[in-house]
């Protein structure tokens, strides 16, 4: 008698963290561990594709700058497809996959054909990255907010986000951003915050990370001449100056007691 087993699709939209892949959530591992197809992206880690069995599907779907290996909508399509080949889809992105990662579109799109699916969170580089420098978002004396924004909008141009942040005490994360530094550090001198320290993150968490540290005004040729670039992060606001580089804690503190 023979058996035939029943194809099951299902959809897990996981957030693969910042890079390291110690940084990882246990939910995401098991995810990995139980997955049929791996729908990858570039700023995915290799060494997280070792938690899937090695019969599973490792496929490409990464999107850099003016690089698209695929469109959004025919990921889409692809994650519904192999859903119903293969059975256990894992769509692995960068991050955290609601933190401009496009993953609500992803879930909308595979709930539109009453797919099983469920979202698994990671650790966001936004949080981690600067986390891992040992600067806080957030420090009381200092600040009492933080902004995440991204640089780039759908049509390639600066947000306009960027320029309504630059009025604020809050630290302002700035993510794909690298390539309009010298934009973002324009809005910001513009708006009296020439001197307020700067940190630029490269391959944050990774082995390969990059840290430099300057000012709104010095930030931009700094990045220029040691040729940092993609993937990075900007942490614009005064707890950057709590970096231990800096350690100019007990002097911002005592600024703010004034």
């Amino acid at each position: 008698m023979t058996h035939t087993t029943t194809i099951q699709p299902k959809i897990s939209i996981v957030g693969a963290g910042p890079g390291d892949p110690d940084l990882l959530t246990i939910k995401a591992v098991k995810a990995l561990r139980s997955a049929d197809v791996i729908l990858y992206d570039a700023l995915v880690n290799p060494e997280i594709l070792a938690y899937a069995p090695e019969n599973a599907e490792r496929i490409y779907v990464g999107k850099r700058a003016n690089n698209h290996r695929f469109s959004q909508e025919e990921i889409n399509m692809m994650l519904v497809q192999y859903a119903y080949t293969h059975g256990h889809v894992v769509r692995l992105k960068g991050g955290d996959p609601f933190v401009f990662g496009r993953g609500h579109e992803e879930l909308q799109f595979a709930e539109a054909f009453v797919i099983d699916t469920q979202i698994i969170p990671g650790i966001s580089s936004c949080i981690a990255v600067p986390e891992m420098q040992h600067v806080p978002l957030t420090r009381r004396g200092v600040n009492e907010s933080f902004w995440v924004l991204t640089a780039t909008t759908r049509s390639g141009k600066l947000s306009s986000d960027i320029a309504i942040a630059a009025q604020s005490s809050a630290t302002a994360v700035i993510l794909m951003g690298m390539r309009k530094i010298r934009e973002i550090a324009e809005h910001f001198t513009a708006a009296g915050k020439a001197d307020t320290p700067v940190m630029v993150i490269q391959n944050g968490t990774r082995d390969n990370e990059k840290t430099l540290l300057g000012t709104v005004s010095t930030i931009a040729a700094k990045v220029e001449a040691t040729g940092l670039g993609t993937p990075g992060i900007i942490v614009i606001g005064e707890v950057v100056n709590l970096h231990p580089q800096l350690n100019l804690v007990k002097n911002i503190l005592a600024k703010k007691d004034k």
